[in-house]
């Protein structure tokens, strides 16, 4: 990866190498920005490579067709997770190959193993601080992603479970009779793996995702983890508990024991599975935005903090009103956004429409509803 120089004030600074970081640094140099840096803490694409071994994207991937729009997975106009490792559900490590790929082909400016301490905006500019130098820019794009900041908290005793993005291997856990907390695609995900592995598993969840009408993946289980569950050594191994809340986990003899909020008490020789998603990097600075209703982050029209100017958003902590940009297919519909914001605070002759068809997406293709919208 090239290497930028720490002697200068940057006009952006990415902080995140994964697939929002590495996708709004393609959207920058399409914007004719040139003096950024990408700073990652690990390597490039560290956290996909990080997911279970079986793990694979829910959402499908296949080439860019003749009507212009990109594999769900991609990232980047002109790249395609499904033409450059000819599979349709990429496994993390192999995604993380593919954003490996994409960093080299544009030549993006990224240093990696490089720890963000802080962020904090001084006069006009950010001071970054790392575990080895102070770092300055004009605008900042927060891009850290969610998965290296597991949610482990949410019920008592839920520090004695093993949550679901700390687990390498499905098929290298020992024993039988599992319980996972959590029934959506993560906990679904870890029963038809262990399932698969022939072991018996219980599921758990406060409501019932697998029976939500939505077709929105961000609210209902996808068709991809659906289809899978109606695999024969799921339904013969898996029995699944909707519209059951835990409210306890303890340690118990040699095992552990799972209490539910209808008085029920389940035991397990194994230590449970929370499969109960991720707090999100946002957290780390979360002082330099206001906060929704929700607790994500409030964000101007172009996915600016609303209390402290320059610094951005990317990735699926982004919201808007109702919508919900967690998956790649939605976030990625905001970098040609954050990118001509940029560019025009910069200065350089930022023509919205030519950075969306450089980016590869035609304002036509952006709408949802006839017009832009939040949505979109």
């Amino acid at each position: 990866m090239i290497q930028g120089s720490n002697s200068e004030t940057y006009d952006v600074i990415v902080i995140g190498a994964g697939a929002a970081g590495i996708g709004v640094a393609v959207a920058l140099k399409h914007a004719g920005i040139e003096n950024f840096l990408v700073l990652e803490r690990h390597i490039v694409g560290a956290s996909f490579a990080n997911w279970p071994a079986e793990t694979r994207f829910i959402t499908p991937s296949f080439p860019t067709n003749s009507i212009g729009m990109l594999d769900l997975n991609s990232i980047a106009v002109g790249v395609s997770p499904a033409f450059s490792l000819e599979v349709e559900h990429p496994t993390g490590k192999e995604f993380a190959s593919h954003l490996i790929g994409v960093a080299d082909f544009f030549e993006l400016p990224i240093r990696e193993q490089t720890n963000v301490l802080r962020v904090t905006r001084i006069g006009e500019d950010f001071k970054v601080d790392t575990q080895d130098e102070t770092l300055r820019a004009k605008h900042v794009i927060w891009a850290a992603g969610e998965f290296q900041f597991p949610r482990t908290s949410g019920f008592k005793g839920s520090e004695l479970c093993l949550h679901t993005s700390a687990v390498g291997s499905y098929e290298e856990v020992g024993g039988d009779n599992f319980i996972v907390i959590g029934g959506y695609e993560s906990g679904i995900d870890a029963a038809y793996h262990l399932a698969f592995y022939d072991k018996r598993v219980k599921v758990f969840d406060r409501g019932c995702p697998w029976k939500d009408e939505s077709s929105d993946p961000s609210i209902a289980l996808s068709m991809y983890s659906l289809e899978r569950m109606r695999e024969d050594w799921f339904r013969e191994q898996v029995e699944l508990y909707p519209d059951t809340t835990i409210t306890s986990v303890t340690k118990a003899g040699s095992g552990f024991e799972v209490f539910t909020d209808d008085n029920r008490i389940f035991f397990s020789k194994h230590q449970p599975f929370l499969a109960g998603g991720f707090e999100g990097s946002q957290k780390l600075v979360a002082n330099l935005f206001e906060s929704r209703h929700d607790g994500f982050p409030a964000l101007s029209e172009n996915d600016e903090s609303t209390i402290t100017p320059g610094l951005f958003l990317c990735g699926p902590a982004v919201r808007h009103d109702n919508h919900v940009f967690c998956f790649i297919y939605k976030y990625r519909q905001r970098f040609a956004v954050v990118a001509k914001a940029i560019a025009t605070l910069l200065g350089l002759p930022a023509d919205e429409l030519e950075i969306y068809r450089k980016w590869g997406m035609y304002l036509d293709d952006l709408s949802c509803c006839g017009e832009e919208c939040a949505s979109c």
